[in-house]
């Protein structure tokens, strides 16, 4: 069954980029069950020492369960702070015997950081990482079925020297799997705490002989690891590191989006967006198919980018605590959220990417004529000539003001010196040097060797 779009909200990461698959992890619903997981874990501590009786113990456990977020935000009105409105919630779903357990020792972010650390590892492992994989693979078939495809290199806006349009994906295959063995190791190195009001187990130490062993137990229990040393908040660093993981690999897909775009521009028209049946491209130019998701995507790295900013702000906490960092953190869901739709949205286009090769090959030929300067001086060079590099230079301006082709102009020099330097070119030298769509360096091989080892990288995950 289709997911009901909420017209209701006010993000639109709500009614136009949500990832229904994201909901259990990244939900303010999720969030509120994630910290009941986190109460649940406690008790479970407690009744494995001996302090707490089983049947108690799952009293509790099964009202952590039954919590929702209309219930615990509902309390929140009257208590004006959420956490001891989840501990009402659940307090009331349990007999008296059971409540004086319920977040004892525990303060309020010994429940918010681990719930949060632990949403966010599993919305990643279970959920972002599988879609970054599917993007990868998409690369991969794309860089491998294109390894061959004859394509002008650009730097600086203009042609350079020829690659294959295999290897020009192939750069991408390579950094977005840099980038999902980051997000993943960054995802696994975030930690939750138990550790009390000032981070220094003063509530747990007056039960336990070892509060840092009990820390130890109730985090083992949820699948974490307690941080080494924290305040009343986990060190940021971790949830920095893990932000930024992702921010970076945004940029990889905005920077691949660039690419593509400029690519479809109608003067270069070397690949193309497939459109659907009855997709409009403008509300007055019938004609026009546009980049849309390649700007899409660009558009939204811009949203979420400068978030960066705000998580190394939030590395600063005043002395053992302050709540500057409380609200602007609840938007970390969001940026997950849309870094996944786009992930998901290029995956889908890069399956149907339309590469047309001839264009390309046209392309190429524009500059085809000059492209034998770099390799005519790189062998003058090599075979001694003194100043090879103004020599080609200057004939390539002769070129040009002469309307001839740089090859033309060479084959026919008359300078017995240049010509001494030439004849000692080897057979592939000179195929290469003068056959401009043999210079292509390994850039199809190169491509085939990442599409590889990346492949067998994923085999891992």
């Amino acid at each position: 069954m289709e997911e009901k779009i909420e017209f209701s909200a006010f993000s639109p990461t709500d009614y136009r980029y949500a990832v229904g698959e994201l909901r259990d992890y990244l939900s303010e619903e999720a969030f509120v069950l994630y910290k009941a997981k986190v109460e649940a874990a406690i008790a479970r501590g407690f009744a494995n020492n001996g302090i707490l009786r089983k049947d108690l113990c799952d009293e509790i456990v099964e009202a952590a369960s039954k919590v929702n977020a209309e219930a615990v935000y509902e309390e929140e009105q009257r208590t004006k702070h959420d956490i001891r409105a989840l501990v009402n919630v659940i307090k009331t779903k349990v007999s008296e015997e059971a409540k004086p357990f319920v977040h004892l020792c525990a303060t309020s972010y010994d429940v918010v950081d681990t719930a949060n650390a632990l949403r966010y590892k599993d919305a990643v492992n279970k959920v972002i990482i599988p879609d970054m994989v599917a993007l990868e693979r998409a690369w991969i078939d794309l860089a491998r079925r294109e390894k061959n495809t004859l394509q002008i290199g650009r730097t600086h806006g203009q042609h350079a020297e020829p690659i294959t349009f295999g290897f020009a994906i192939a750069q991408y295959v390579n950094r977005w799997g840099s980038q999902i063995l980051k997000v993943k190791a960054a995802s696994e190195n975030l930690v939750g705490q138990f550790s009390g009001a000032v981070g220094a187990y003063n509530a747990s130490a007056l039960i336990f002989d070892d509060p840092e062993e009990f820390e130890r137990e109730v985090l083992t229990l949820l699948g974490m690891k307690p941080a080494m040393i924290s305040t009343q908040i986990v060190p940021p660093e971790p949830m920095s590191d893990f932000f930024h993981s992702v921010v970076c690999s945004f940029s990889v897909l905005a920077n691949f989006c660039d690419d593509m775009r400029h690519l479809q521009r109608t003067e270069i028209a070397e690949v193309m967006e497939r459109v659907a049946e009855g997709q409009v491209g403008s509300s007055t130019m019938p004609h026009k198919r546009n980049p849309i998701s390649f700007e899409g995507v660009k558009s939204l790295w811009k949203r979420f980018m400068p978030q960066v900013v705000t998580m190394h702000l939030d590395q600063v906490s005043e002395h053992q605590r302050d709540l500057t960092n409380s609200a602007s953190q609840r938007y970390i869901p969001e940026l997950l959220v849309v870094f996944d739709y786009c992930v998901k949205r290029l995956e889908r286009i890069s399956e149907r990417l339309e590469v047309d090769r001839a264009k390309m090959r046209a392309n190429f030929a524009i500059s085809e004529d000059n492209i034998i300067a770099e390799p005519l001086y790189i062998l003058l060079s090599y075979y001694g000539h003194p100043d090879a590099h103004e020599y080609v230079r200057k004939k390539t301006i002769q070129a040009y003001n002469e309307k001839k082709s740089l090859k033309e102009l060479i084959e026919a020099e008359s300078d017995a010196e240049v010509l001494s330097y030439m004849k000692r070119f080897t057979k592939e030298q000179q195929e290469k040097g003068f056959d401009a769509e043999k210079y292509t360096g390994i850039a199809a091989e190169k491509a085939e060797k990442v599409a590889s080892y990346w492949e067998g990288v994923l085999k891992g995950l």
